[in-house]
């Protein structure tokens, strides 16, 4: 089928009918794809009749610039629409013009140029004091080196505030001397120094101990390990979590990013400035880290050392 010249105003009902079979009949899209692509086209429309005056021309389009397309983004923020929406809103958009661009020889380069609005991001919530104290504890009455291991790993995330691939990261020889801080090699390949608290090391230790007389003789150098020998693998430690969160009866909120956070949120209300933050987390930008600022300051508990629970723990 050959598209009618882009000059005409009647041209955009049949090319927008055009890359709806299209969608269908080629791409294979789903009924949903298609419904939200001629929703977007419709919303598009009649942004364009109000924005320009007048019925949708290709030509008048054409002449668009990077600013009239982002008053379309604009006017439908006006409306309460979220980012992720908006994404959609301007992919579907860029996908149809590429389509006309293909039809009629035109070039809508403006379009192309705007990039994809950025949902704000979003931490998870922190978990308070006595979850992740709970979560830490001593594994007193069990001989089970994994219960030992993955108390020791949850210590470390909360105590150290660690992302859980930093944790699984470390080998046994990475282990400092009582009073030393842990190096730590984080995103980006940096390398950082954190402050291990003598309860963290203490756990650590006492899961070393279990773990050494279940599998002696095991070479392996991985700190944490799994069942197998082998280095522990995320999933396995998030299971734990998991099990240990139905155990104690956490809410889902628990998780070991959530320990992370926990870690940052209560030095913060502590007192803990935001650059000493942004080195403990290895966070490349404060903007980072200024996230934490953001959380409810009734659920910051102080912690860290003199005033990390950790470091105040007897046991």
């Amino acid at each position: 089928m050959v598209a009618p010249p882009p000059s005409s105003a009647a041209a955009w009902p049949v090319l927008t009918a055009a890359f709806l079979r299209h969608l269908e009949t080629q791409t294979r899209a789903s009924p949903y794809t298609i419904r939200n692509y001629r929703q977007t086209i419709d919303r598009f429309s009649d942004f364009a009749r109000r924005h320009r005056g007048g019925e949708v021309d290709l030509v008048d389009i054409a002449r668009w610039r990077t600013a009239d397309f982002r008053a379309f983004l604009a006017d439908r923020r006006a409306e309460g629409i979220a980012p992720p929406t908006l994404r959609l809103d301007l992919s579907a958009l860029k996908q149809l013009f590429r389509f006309i661009d293909r039809r009629t020889g035109s070039e809508t380069t403006p379009l192309y140029a705007l990039r994809t609005p950025k949902a704000p991001r979003r931490l998870p919530r922190p978990i308070g004091q006595a979850p992740a104290l709970a979560l830490a504890e001593a594994a007193e009455h069990t001989q089970d080196w994994t219960v030992h291991r993955d108390r020791a790993l949850f210590a470390l995330l909360y105590g150290a505030g660690l992302r859980l691939s930093e944790a699984l990261a470390l080998d046994r020889r990475d282990l400092p001397p009582r009073g030393v801080s842990l190096r730590v090699l984080g995103k980006g390949a940096k390398m950082r120094d954190v402050p291990l608290l003598d309860v963290v090391r203490t756990r650590i230790d006492t899961y070393l101990d279990h773990r050494d007389k279940a599998i002696p003789g095991n070479t392996a150098p991985a700190l944490f390990l799994g069942a197998k020998g082998r280095r522990l693998s995320p999933g396995v430690a998030q299971r734990a979590l998991r099990r240990e969160r139905a155990t104690l009866g956490l809410s889902d909120d628990a998780t070991p990013h959530a320990l992370r956070h926990a870690f940052a949120t209560h030095l913060l209300a502590a007192g803990t400035d935001l650059r000493t933050l942004q080195t403990l987390l290895g966070h490349s930008s404060l903007k980072t880290t200024q996230g934490y600022t953001e959380i409810d300051a009734g659920r910051l508990l102080a912690v860290h050392a003199a005033a990390h629970p950790r470091g105040r723990s007897s046991d």
